[in-house]
């Protein structure tokens, strides 16, 4: 039974993603394995915590992993990286900070 689990763990991917509460505004990284719940999430203000109380609902970044554990690596590092290399990621991708959860399967 352990194995079985651990290889659904290993075989699960995930993503990690960048909240902002505005163009050039509070920046929240996380990392899910369901990306469009966890949005949901974030706006319902189920997750309660920081995104709740600093309004930061916007989705403005985020990468697909095919396995959890390289996201939540990922995750890890963006979360040490300084503010300008986060706004730069951002704008490489999304220069208008459009919110890319409209984009999302629903």
């Amino acid at each position: 039974m352990i194995r079985n689990q651990y290889v659904h763990i290993r075989c699960m991917g995930g993503y990690v993603y960048i909240l902002a509460s505005r163009k050039n505004g509070t920046l929240y990284t996380g990392v899910t394995s369901d990306l469009e719940q966890r949005i949901w999430e974030h706006r319902e203000g189920i997750t309660g915590g920081f995104t709740k109380k600093y309004g930061v609902h916007m989705l403005v970044w985020y990468r697909d992993y095919s396995d959890i554990r390289d996201a939540i690596e990922d995750e890890k590092r963006i979360k040490r990286w300084r503010r300008k290399w986060k706004l730069e990621l951002i704008e490489r991708i999304n220069p208008d900070w459009d919110d890319l959860s409209s984009a999302l399967n629903h």
